[in-house]
């Protein structure tokens, strides 16, 4: 998950005449950074100064000794991108890195949202062929009629035999309006398929998806706030769906792992009242800074629902706790990642760059986003998050209490589907693709039927022919299922087969209907609008009786 903040200060004058001496003056400047010499205006002691050079000294005498005593020859770069700097900053945090070039030039690419290229994501197949995921919708892969599933032969008559996704990706990236010629291997194709395909700019939009999902009850789906646009394109998904109009309203930020502060913001914006706070931050070296909303809601009061989970974070969690804060929504799903730490970037030279922690966000009601990295394994804070033994309580608008110290603890808990042993099997196995948010690709039975029934429509439904294809497949390739446990489990097998199908043929977006008809965690938001409703009312009644008695303190 990367940072939500754009800040940064540019440290430069580093020559690359000797690597050694440029690697150590880039710790020397990151230990400037971590000693208080960027950010605010304080001052170094001269003790602090001899202090860090001492420190810097002891490292350049272990790295002297290393270079020049070393059993096998060392890659000085690689040993300082690689080990000192990364191990400083991991003592200090989970989310403070460094950049190498390439990774810095991967990390812009991403806060950007956008990339020249063809538009789709691949993976490795089971085989070790790069196979494609899904071509974004409306990109030029889509238009050309490139496939998830198609394995990719060659780009520009090289073979891709042996080369890695990244290699792979590389080849088909490139300067906007040339073409690239594309040779796809699909499942029941006799022959290669050759595709040319113009490069151009591929956005990545991080609202990802718009619908209804109930008479009068819209669904927008955010993805990510790395783009620069989000709280504009968020804007025309409200007026796509009229939003004034509606009964109520799910936001969607599941599996959302933040982005711009900016842009969170400007969503929380056009929720709130004129002047309410949304989130405030402060650091050591870092002032308070706090955001309002500038121009508020402008009249729009649809009863609001955020669905959040373990892989809500960072400027998600902004969004969701200032709507929580305020009593404008009710939060249902899983408690939220729990980061709530601002990442200030310094570019360094040579195309490196520095991402370190500089201050803490704080929500509303004053509570903290950032679980607690302290006394815990790195594996342990990323994927065995333990509860708080003292979590801080606050209070929202209304005097609902809300805890900090551990993300967004949601109004409403709701757990997602887990597969049972019958579906682990099918999905460890490569038969069906493991169902996600968003649908990102078809597994190997549908991409056997899509071979052998090379006609689909938006009509299509999983009938008995269907599954007569899907247990034929089974045996074919000797997994061993019975009846019983087909028929058992023959609604998630009818609802997978269509998703896949459909996003296969029909695109991303057609998946992603099916799969919300399956989404136990939206069923949820959805039972839950009317309660958000009289949630919002309850605060709107209490904020007009401060208002009439000349108080308005929460």
């Amino acid at each position: 998950m990367k940072t939500p903040r754009k800040d940064s200060e540019k440290i430069t004058g580093l020559s690359r005449s000797a690597p050694g001496i440029v690697m150590l003056a880039l710790v020397l400047a990151a230990s400037a950074i971590l000693g208080g010499y960027f950010g605010a205006p304080a001052m170094a002691t001269a003790a602090q100064a001899n202090n860090m050079q001492d420190s810097v000294q002891k490292f350049a005498d272990v790295l002297a000794v290393v270079q020049q005593n070393y059993a096998d020859p060392i890659d000085v770069d690689q040993a300082i991108y690689d080990g000192a700097i990364p191990g400083m900053l991991q003592s200090l945090d989970p989310h403070s890195e460094f950049f190498d070039p390439k990774d810095y030039a991967a990390f812009l690419e991403q806060e950007e949202g956008r990339y020249y290229g063809v538009g789709m994501v691949i993976e490795q197949s089971a085989s070790g062929q790069t196979m494609v995921q899904y071509p974004f919708v409306d990109s030029p892969a889509y238009k050309a009629g490139i496939r998830p599933g198609d394995l990719i032969l060659k780009v520009d008559g090289k073979p891709c035999a042996g080369l890695t996704t990244s290699e792979v990706a590389n080849l088909l990236r490139g300067a906007k309006g040339t073409p690239v010629t594309i040779s796809l291997g699909r499942e029941g194709w006799p022959k290669p398929i050759d595709v040319t395909v113009t490069r151009a700019e591929i956005p990545r939009p991080a609202v990802e998806f718009t619908t209804m999902v109930r008479p009068n009850i819209g669904y927008i789906r955010v993805s990510t706030f790395n783009d620069t646009t989000t709280d504009r394109d968020f804007e025309e998904a409200l007026q796509q769906l009229d939003a004034s109009k509606l009964d109520g309203l799910i936001v969607d930020l599941r599996n959302n792992g933040g982005g711009l502060v900016d842009q969170s913001v400007g969503m929380a914006d056009m929720f709130l009242d004129k002047g309410d706070l949304i989130v405030s931050h402060r650091g050591r070296s870092s002032p308070e800074r706090r955001y309002y909303a500038i121009r508020g809601n402008q009249g729009l009061k649809v009863p609001l629902v955020v669905l959040i989970n373990g892989q809500t974070a960072s400027a998600s969690e902004i969004f969701a706790g200032a709507m929580q804060d305020h009593d404008r929504a009710l939060i249902v799903g899983q408690t939220s990642f729990g980061k709530g730490l601002v990442g200030t970037q310094f570019p360094l030279s040579y195309n490196t760059a520095l991402m370190l922690i500089t201050a803490r966000y704080y929500t509303p009601s004053g509570r903290s986003i950032q679980r607690s990295y302290k006394n815990e394994t790195l594996y342990d804070y990323h994927y065995n998050p333990q509860k708080p033994q003292s979590p801080e309580a606050k209070l929202t608008d209304t005097g609902r209490t809300v805890y900090g110290g551990d993300g967004i603890t949601p109004d409403v808990t709701a757990a997602d589907s887990k597969p049972d042993d019958f579906q682990e099997l099918l999905e460890r196995r490569g038969v069906l693709y493991p169902a996600s948010l968003p649908p990102q690709g078809i597994g190997d039975f549908v991409r056997y039927y899509l071979g052998q029934n090379r006609t689909i429509t938006k009509d299509f439904v999983v009938d008995d022919a269907v599954i007569a294809q899907f247990k034929k497949f089974l045996d074919q390739e000797q997994i061993e299922v019975t009846d019983a446990q087909v028929q058992r489990n023959l609604p998630y097998l009818k609802w997978e087969i269509q998703r896949e199908v459909f996003t296969g043929v029909l695109g991303v977006d057609a998946g992603y209907k099916v799969a919300l008809e399956n989404d136990p965690q939206l069923d949820k938001a959805i039972a839950s609008v009317p309660a958000a409703e009289a949630l919002y009312a309850n605060a709107r009644k209490m904020l007009a009786q401060r208002m009439s008695s000349g108080n308005n303190q929460p």
